[in-house]
């Protein structure tokens, strides 16, 4: 007898942080079990290919390790004591502490937290409601994006770009700033096909030689944040040898004139001491790009975790205006489509109930938030309750230290809903056990692609964990807000108006189509009805103080960082932690491959294949500081210090160190992560973590 003969076929979405959002084909052995989970081949992007740790997502969804019952802390803070309460008392107690915290110092004292753990917009964004009906702290989102969108919205005036299946037509595929084997895996799967198919060149710029650099015709390794004066170069080239278009630049840009005479002096030689490039690489790169027309620059999220990143986004954005690669289909530049979706989520998140006048608060700045920091709490009282949701803090955050210390202090009561006992967890007061994504309905959004794709349920949870809806839904009776518009209704109710209020039908009609393509008509992916300005021209010249972005903080919260020191146009600035001769390495905090920021570190196939914590060194560097392959070595900074495995490395830059993913804190010989090492000031113009951008010291251990 077939053994798979009873095996039926679910389709749902990939909920992770990553732009691929994968179309799914799940395994479903009976009601609360999977089997193999497999890229749906009749998506047009997703293509049958999804990533390794998502296809074994059973390790995940059946791990006995998963939380089942809601603890409540029976010891001191972060001891590791709970007894285990019924679901009533847990929530009523949430309920008593946050009503009481609001009666000692108002309602800005409760701070709801979240972020991406899933990017179902039910259940990753109804915290929201809650927030906005009980008039809690604002939430200013800025971990992920902020630096890459400003500075890509800056030069387009719209989050959107080329279809990224066009990738397909391209005669060269630039992959810029994204490590795409490891972290969106459908990028390659274009990208070597237009190889394979119209003998495209594949491009990796990237600060080391990773995975997706290892597959590429042309690799180019350079210093950590100085993609901007690379691109400068480039476009010097461009000018130099009458390979920019002119008659697209007059058309389409605002002042093709002014640029060119900036870049005068960005020679290749300025640009070769300032990237550790060579003067022949970026000459190379300069001639392929502007004598091949249909060349796509694929635009990661790298750029978002150096302090000059929106500047380098924005300057690597200019190449294909100066090239009028926008003109050809397989050229142009894709960065996010987030721009295109237009859902109307104002039921969803309670948006009608927000208050202007109530404070926001910065997610990346947790550390000083929680540890009383005037700056990050502007003006408001103490953080002394919280709800988190999706995100493990004392684990990904900025400057760990801090954001433990605030955790650990006994005047503030946390509330963790999780699927495991993370390293935010740990530090809890109640922690209540979730869901998986294929365990709740949901609805997602491609960044990296152009689909809605529906995750209705497929199995049926454990008995014990509960959706993320179901604790707004039952906080809010406990709080008072249950009767406002956008409660009691159920995750289909919301998917359907949602749906509905975009002309895209309803939750069965997407559940039989299983996903919808919203891509902009050729002409307006290209922009060439013009810009997202008002003028309807690509700048050069953006407007960094006050200019749009799509995730601009409220005006409450001001400009961040040195403004003024952002350049007039593209240009190379030293926004950065620049190493020292007290801190003379670069350190990275790069992605792994089988690990999703802290996802999947619980899973015992992504530990095994990752190995340990590990810092990857250039092997003349190493000899210097007498250090070999294994050794332990402290790295530190102002921020505090870790202890890493070393291993010799020479595809990165002297100078520059990489630590690839994120562990959990208690993966770390001293119980403390990677991210002691990162800062949590925000950078210019509106904000995000630049957690690839630390200087540091190395010693042996």
């Amino acid at each position: 007898m077939n053994q798979h003969a009873s095996i039926r076929i679910g389709h749902s979405a990939c909920p992770h942080d990553c732009p691929s959002t994968c179309a799914l084909n799940v395994e479903l052995l009976d009601n609360n079990r999977i089997g193999r989970i497999h890229g749906a081949k009749d998506n047009s992007y997703t293509a049958g290919v999804i990533c390794a740790k998502v296809a074994r997502y059973a390790d995940r969804i059946h791990h006995p390790d998963r939380l089942m019952k809601p603890l409540v802390r029976a010891g001191a803070k972060g001891e590791g004591k709970w007894k285990e309460a019924s679901w009533e008392a847990a929530l009523d107690l949430v309920a008593e502490k946050f009503i009481a915290a609001e009666e000692k110092y108002g309602a800005e004292t409760v701070w709801p937290y979240f972020y991406a753990g899933t990017m179902g917009l039910v259940q990753r964004d109804g915290i929201e409601r809650l927030r906005h009906a009980k008039k809690y702290s604002g939430f200013f989102g800025s971990i992920c994006t902020n630096l890459a969108w400003t500075g890509y919205v800056m030069g387009t005036g719209a989050l959107r770009g080329s279809d990224p299946r066009e990738i397909l037509k391209s005669d060269c595929v630039v992959i810029w700033g994204t490590n795409a084997v490891v972290t969106q895996v459908n990028v390659m799967t274009h990208a070597v096909k237009a190889r394979k198919e119209r003998g495209a060149k594949i491009v990796v710029i990237d600060i080391y030689e990773n995975a997706t650099m290892k597959q590429a015709d042309m690799g180019l390794v350079l210093k950590p944040g100085t993609d901007g004066a690379f691109a400068c170069a480039v476009m010097h080239v461009l000018f130099r040898d009458g390979l920019a278009d002119r008659d697209y630049l007059e058309k389409y840009t605002d002042d093709p004139k002014g640029l060119e005479a900036h870049l005068a002096t960005k020679t290749p030689e300025w640009a070769a001491a300032i990237t550790g490039l060579s003067v022949e690489e970026i000459e190379t790169f300069a001639r392929l790009v502007g004598t091949t027309k249909k060349t796509f620059f694929r635009l990661g999220y790298g750029f978002s975790r150096q302090r000059n990143g929106s500047v380098n986004m924005h300057a690597a954005l200019s190449i294909p205006a100066v090239t009028g690669a926008w003109q050809y289909e397989g050229g142009g530049a894709f960065h996010s489509n987030s721009g295109i979706y237009k859902l109307n989520a104002e039921l969803l998140e309670g948006t009608k109930f927000r208050d202007p006048k109530v404070r926001y608060l910065d997610h990346s700045r947790i550390g000083p938030v929680l540890t009383g920091a005037e700056d990050a709490l502007y003006g408001g009282p103490p953080v002394t309750a919280m709800l988190i949701q999706n995100t493990n803090p004392a684990n990904v955050a900025p400057e760990q230290r801090l954001v433990v210390q605030g955790f650990m202090r006994e005047d503030l009561f946390a509330c963790v809903h999780e699927q495991f006992m993370t390293d935010t967890a740990r530090l809890a007061d109640v922690v209540l056990p979730a869901t998986m994504f294929l365990e709740h309905d949901d609805i997602y959004k491609g960044g990296g692609n152009q689909h809605i794709t529906l995750g209705p349920k497929l199995i049926d949870p454990p008995e014990g964990p509960r959706t993320n809806h179901f604790v707004i839904e039952e906080l809010a009776k406990r709080l008072g807000v249950a009767h406002l518009p956008g409660f009691g209704l159920t995750e289909r109710q919301h998917i359907d108006h949602m749906l509905a209020k975009r002309g895209l039908g309803d939750f069965d009609g997407m559940k039989e189509s299983r996903w919808v393509d919203l891509q902009p008509e050729f002409e307006d992916a290209h922009f060439l009805k013009g810009f997202g300005h008002p003028d309807g021209k690509f700048r050069f010249k953006p407007q960094w103080n006050g200019g749009i972005a799509p995730n601009k903080p409220p005006k409450s919260m001001g400009i961040f960082g040195p403004v003024n020191q952002l350049p007039e146009f593209p240009d190379h600035v030293e926004l950065i932690e620049v190493a020292d001769a007290e801190h003379p390495f670069r350190l990275a905090t790069s992605p792994a491959r089988n690990f999703l920021n802290s996802t999947f570190a619980e899973t015992p196939v992504s530990r095994e294949k990752e190995g340990r914590p590990e810092l990857l060194i250039h092997p003349e560097d190493a000899a210097a500081l007498g250090v070999a392959t294994g050794d332990r070595v402290e790295v530190g900074n102002q921020r505090g210090e870790v202890v890493l495995h070393a291993r010799l490395f020479d595809g990165l830059k002297r100078g520059v160190v990489i630590a690839e993913g994120i562990w959990s804190n208690y993966a770390h010989e001293r119980g403390e992560g990677i991210n002691v090492l990162t800062g949590s000031d925000a950078p210019a113009p509106y904000g995000g973590a630049a957690v690839h951008d630390n200087k540091v010291w190395v010693r042996a251990a």
